[in-house]
């Protein structure tokens, strides 16, 4: 009876804090990076093995319209980590802050550390780690970061974050084997040569030859150096409350995983075409294999944490939430998402994956488990988003104010509470690949894209009931939801402070002000 009577008060006390003699629970983010809808067992994968991911929603809550708050990396994380949606958030598409000088030069970024990470979040920036740090968590934040290169004000541990080891840069994320990841605020040098993404075979004619691929493979794995990393965090933390974002690069590009993991799936798959080459990244011998084995060595790596938890006797006391920050990539650098349906049921190619605010780029895998809290074997169809997570965990742990932001608390779905929170509407906005917003507003799904390409304002328009896909625009037979969806999409946006983030051809009027 005492358990119901705590549930019910996480339930119903806001942000008030309750007064129970109870531990304040630990929370673990865990994010995959451009893990798609469909990659997943428990959301229909037949290809790829995920037993411990499949075993956690098994265990927790599986949620089917959870949506990430961009398509692409930096945005998503950035309204993850401050509950503001895109149209209010600083950070809105990705930023390498070219103004710098070569940031592109991939050998040049590792010796010089002013050359590295992206455009930074502003000191001022509440995030999630500030909150929970204020309630007396111990905050770590392990894997890619891409909100403030090494020398900003953006970092890790200038964001709420006592502890970091990863990558600070997007850009050096773009091999698994990095000269070097950071530690806080020192770089760690590895035992790995500089070897620059889009390096070629020594001789293409050796394309059909396993060892011409050798020299892609070396010493040091990153995501098994940064898996290290928080179980220690784990292990250091134990004692106190504690919030882990653990933000894993894989299974994004380039296609490297361990040997046994890849050599598993040769012999699942069979023989397949190698990726020579030139469509960025890295050549692979086996692609689909190597895709397969990233996801499967995630997935090993999440029992592996689970694990841990159980041995130090914490897993009761922790909320694990597993998701992805958008969808599949597309054709580039020997992904083969449509070989998986990775974005399934959704469309994944170019245009609907990664990149784009249809479906398949957006909605995300989302799995939340919390022992003797949230009911095993349930499913939600609430529609939620990333900036939902700050004020859902500054409720988890007692907070009383939260800074403005977009989210909605999801601790009474969570929980199964009979009554619980609903958005009016979700809103994105995303500044590049042409420019493009999108609106859900129950079965409606309307999209602006080539907004800064073609000045295009047209909204399209799609029921989600029928249509998943959205196949079939069906603007021109409800003027009025278009209309809605407009009002919307101007309520929704303010003027980006950072130029490249605005969309000109929506903001006359906010200009003329």
């Amino acid at each position: 009876m005492r358990f119901i009577l705590i549930s019910l008060a996480f339930v119903f006390c806001s942000c008030k804090k309750t007064e129970t003699t109870e531990t304040p629970p630990n929370i673990i983010f865990i994010l995959a990076d451009d893990l798609g809808y469909g990659d997943l067992g428990c959301y229909g994968q037949t290809k790829i093995e995920t037993p411990n991911i499949d075993a956690l929603a098994a265990a927790g809550m599986r949620f089917t319209q959870h949506y990430s708050g961009s398509p692409v990396c930096a945005p998503a994380r950035c309204v993850f980590l401050t509950g503001q949606h895109t149209g209010h958030a600083f950070v809105r598409g990705n930023h390498e802050w070219g103004e710098r000088g070569e940031v592109w030069n991939f050998a040049k970024a590792v010796e010089d550390p002013n050359l590295e990470g992206q455009y930074p979040m502003p000191t001022d920036t509440t995030t999630i780690a500030d909150l929970l740090k204020s309630k007396g968590y111990a905050t770590g934040m392990v894997g890619k970061w891409g909100l403030g290169g090494p020398l900003s004000e953006g970092i890790p541990n200038n964001q709420g974050f006592d502890f970091f080891y990863g990558y600070n840069c997007q850009r050096q994320a773009h091999t698994f084997y990095p000269k070097h990841l950071w530690k806080n605020k020192e770089k760690v040098w590895l035992k790995n040569e500089v070897l620059a993404p889009g390096t070629p075979l020594d001789n293409i004619q050796d394309s059909l030859i396993r060892t011409a691929y050798d020299k892609y493979d070396q010493v040091d794995y990153a995501p098994t150096l940064m898996h290290q990393e928080a179980l220690g965090f784990i292990e250091r933390s134990k004692t106190q409350p504690f919030f882990l974002y653990y933000a894993s690069p894989i299974p994004h590009l380039p296609l490297q995983a361990p040997k046994r993991w890849v050599e598993y799936y040769e012999k699942k798959f069979g023989p397949e075409k190698p990726y020579p080459g030139g469509k960025g990244y890295f050549p692979t011998y086996a692609p689909r294999a190597t895709y397969a084995a990233m996801v499967s060595y995630l997935d090993e790596q999440v029992g592996e944490l689970i694990a841990k938890l159980k041995a130090e006797g914490i897993y009761e006391n922790t909320l694990i939430v597993f998701t992805s920050d958008n969808g599949p990539t597309y054709d580039v650098g020997g992904a083969d998402s449509p070989f998986f349906d990775s974005a399934a049921p959704f469309r994944s190619e170019k245009g609907w994956g990664k990149g784009f605010v249809q479906e398949g780029g957006i909605r995300v895998p989302m799995i939340a488990s919390w022992q003797n809290r949230i009911s095993a074997g349930t499913t939600s169809a609430q529609i939620s988003a990333f900036w939902d997570w700050l004020p859902t965990f500054a409720n988890v742990a007692g907070v009383d104010t939260l800074p403005y932001n977009n989210g909605i608390n999801l601790l009474p779905t969570l929980l199964g509470a009979s009554t619980v929170n609903q958005h009016d509407y979700l809103y994105w906005e995303f500044p590049s690949y042409g420019g493009q917003q999108a609106i859900r507003k129950g079965k409606w799904k309307a999209i602006r894209q080539n907004i800064k390409k073609e000045e295009n304002v047209t909204i399209e328009l799609f029921d989600l009931e029928k249509d998943l896909r959205c196949q079939t625009d069906v603007a021109s037979q409800f003027p009025e939801v278009v209309k809605e969806m407009e009002n919307l999409m101007t309520q929704s946006h303010s003027l980006s402070a950072i130029e490249r983030f605005r969309l000109p051809a929506i903001e006359t009027e906010i200009l003329k002000e």
